[in-house]
């Protein structure tokens, strides 16, 4: 038997049928090892999740949970989870079964090789809708485009990480999260592991379009101010235009002594000036936003109730 303690971190929302499949399949798993624990975190459910865990921890000490107080977000209830672990390795991952647990060897096989960091990438999923391949392989071009880490298209937060690279994760106050951002961002040695995605057991996925669409603004505006510099060279350009527009204006009154006639294309270019302007005061604004929030240091989650003798 092998002389270290894994720990499991599982955060989930509305999960009630899926908990016991995947904590059983995860005592398989584990079992070879000396030591584990597993670390459910409801993130609010409103469904019987926690009933089902409560019983799960009655008859197994090994499965621990934690109640977030409401809903915080998957990336806020991963925290949560991560900063409770106690193994010496901590491997995260998703509560639909979508994370293959027969994975997890490999993943400690290759933390005892000597890497500080594995981390997942999802295969191809033809059976995936073609919009959400689409827009996932577009996040993470317009990713790598603006923000100073590569993520490789399809990386999960299913990942190990030792206990070096996690307190190193546990340094970060920040208030909006995108974790498989900062994964990359802090380092240390990392090893990637391809997997096939299993099906969703039970339930619908919790990531719709706009949480989807929200975790990439947040991931780009977390590790880029490019799209400010960007909106810097859109107004440079922008006036430069206009300039050279008025100078051609100027140039038909004093000369041709003709008026420019029409009123379409002042229309257009007041509509293409004045969207531009809304669009780069948006993206300002979504700085400004984050300095807000952050600037109030409210914690990333509230714990309402856990099985832990100490606090996390």
């Amino acid at each position: 038997m092998n002389a270290f303690k894994v720990s499991v971190v599982v955060p989930g929302f509305n999960e009630e049928e899926n908990i016991p499949h995947l904590i059983r399949i995860l005592t398989g798993v584990l079992n070879r090892y000396q030591d584990y624990e597993i670390i459910f975190v409801d993130d609010g459910s409103h469904d019987n999740s926690h009933s089902v865990l409560e019983k799960i921890h009655q008859t197994d000490s090994k499965v621990q949970y934690i109640l977030l107080s409401r809903n915080f977000g998957h990336q806020n209830a991963l925290k949560a989870g991560l900063d409770h672990a106690t193994g010496d390795c901590v491997i995260s991952m998703d509560a639909d079964m979508q994370h293959p647990p027969e994975l997890i060897p490999e993943l400690v096989e290759k933390w005892q090789e000597g890497y500080d960091i594995v981390y997942t990438r999802r295969a191809a999923d033809p059976s995936l809708p073609v919009f959400k391949r689409r827009t996932s392989s577009l996040f993470y071009r317009w990713m790598n485009f603006f923000a100073e880490v590569e993520i490789e298209e399809g990386t999960a937060d299913f990942r190990l990480l030792n206990k070096t690279a996690l307190h190193a994760f546990q340094k970060f106050s920040e208030n909006d999260l995108f974790i498989r951002g900062l994964i990359k961002w802090i380092g240390f040695r990392q090893y990637c592991i391809t997997y096939d995605p299993h099906q969703r057991m039970a339930g619908k996925s919790k990531y719709s379009f706009r949480k989807m669409f929200s975790l990439a603004l947040k991931g780009i505006t977390s590790f880029s101010i490019k799209p400010l510099r960007f909106s810097v060279v859109i107004g440079f350009v922008i006036s430069g235009l206009a300039f050279l527009y008025g100078i051609y204006i100027l140039y038909v009154y004093l000369f041709t002594g003709e008026t420019v006639s029409g009123w379409t294309s002042v229309i257009i270019s007041i509509l293409l000036i004045g969207g531009l302007q809304l669009i780069i005061l948006g993206v300002i604004g979504e700085y400004l936003g984050k300095l807000f929030l952050q600037a109030k240091n409210r914690p990333s989650y509230i714990v309402r109730k856990n099985t832990f003798t100490h606090s996390g």
